[in-house]
């Protein structure tokens, strides 16, 4: 259940390809509609493949810092990806079509470049059961239908990318904290980052609190001032991200959870674990939940209006992400009062937040 069934990509996606047709951030060329040229960066703690220039699973001592442009097929109709063949169409497939190797002074800069006018930066943190290549491309997408200016930022540790690998990426993303603390305090030390997104998926989410609770035991307030902690369907148990909140505290910017109660990854997670519930499935009509997102100042958001592509619920926030303007209006990074905690609804017809639930009761309706 875990993990699907198509096949998939080999490290040779990763390979710049030559397209016959132009490719435009206008979106227009001689009144036809191009395909979206898109760019992400991308750090991972994977040790690199030198034989097939990708990168495994094997946990590397050092980062490794990239910056790739791709051709992103106009009008899709959902998340899914189509990778690309050897003669690559871009009217129906995702491409590289630029790769370059940085170091790590380069990296920052290129991030500092890509940084929004409202000093917005972007990390994404894939999940259990990813490769490399799915990971950068799965980026690609969201940074696509999401339209937001600026390049987002990869950060990929080193998942076996196996079904039979859950204990192992557990182990992975638990080894990884000290590498993306890295990476997110670069990024903070300079004066034009106002805000970083830290977006964790599924275990990703996991190794978000950890790197998140890392910082704050090395009292670096001063990075933790900055982030913004957006946790969609985190595989975290219950328990253990209630101890991890007392370790961090109150945050200026309150953790937002993407939640669902039909996501059946989760439920698997959670027979792994020996029945033990997931965060990312929390009910937000359980009054309990709600009380516990008001004391805690937790902002829990009910995703499940969202189309899922994967059949089992777990991969909503890639089509979240062509609401990326909605979301970015709620997830507004100011100090929050309390009034902006609390559990949502997010209705997906109307592209909008719900009213909130109030300690008095469920306020119907969307903005």
């Amino acid at each position: 259940m875990l993990g699907g069934c198509a096949t998939r990509p080999s490290p040779d996606v990763l390979q710049p390809v030559h397209l016959d047709k132009p490719v435009s951030l206008n979106k227009q060329v001689h009144g036809e509609k191009a395909p979206d040229r898109v760019r992400v960066l991308a750090s991972t703690n994977r040790t690199p493949d030198r034989v097939r220039g990708g990168f495994g699973s094997a946990w590397a001592e050092t980062l490794t810092y990239e910056e790739y442009e791709f051709s992103v097929p106009p009008d899709r109709k959902d998340t899914a990806i189509t990778y690309p063949t050897a003669t690559p169409d871009p009217e129906r497939q995702f491409a590289v079509i630029e790769r370059e190797q940085l170091p790590k002074d380069a990296f920052v800069q290129q991030a500092l470049g890509s940084v929004q006018a409202d000093g917005t930066v972007g990390i994404f943190v894939h999940g259990y059961n990813y490769s490399y290549q799915e990971a950068l491309y799965r980026t690609a997408q969201i940074a696509a239908d999401a339209n937001i200016p600026g390049a987002p930022i990869l950060f990929s540790w080193p998942s076996a990318a196996a079904v039979a690998g859950y204990v192992a990426d557990r182990d992975a993303a638990l080894s990884s904290r000290t590498e993306l603390a890295s990476l997110v305090t670069s990024l903070s030390a300079s004066g034009k980052v106002k805000r970083i997104v830290l977006f964790g998926h599924s275990m990703g989410g996991f190794l978000v609190m950890e790197t998140v609770r890392q910082l704050k035991l090395q009292h670096r307030d001063d990075v933790i001032g900055k982030l913004a902690v957006l946790l969609a369907a985190p595989d975290i148990d219950v328990d253990v991200f209630r101890a991890q909140l007392k370790d961090v505290g109150r945050m200026p910017i309150p953790i937002s959870l993407l939640v669902s109660k039909d996501d059946r990854a989760l439920v698997a997670s959670s027979f792994i674990a020996g029945e033990r519930p997931r965060v990312g499935r929390l009910d937000i009509d359980d009054p309990v939940v709600e009380e516990a997102a008001v004391k805690e100042r937790l902002r829990v958001i009910d995703i499940t209006s969202i189309q899922a592509s994967d059949g089992l619920g777990h991969d909503r926030y890639a089509s979240l992400a062509r609401f990326g303007a909605q979301l970015a209006s709620f997830e507004s990074g100011r100090r929050s009062t309390a009034g902006d905690v609390g559990a949502y609804v997010f209705d997906a017809a109307g592209a909008a937040v719900a009213s909130p639930f109030r300690l008095a009761g469920r306020v119907v309706g969307s903005q």
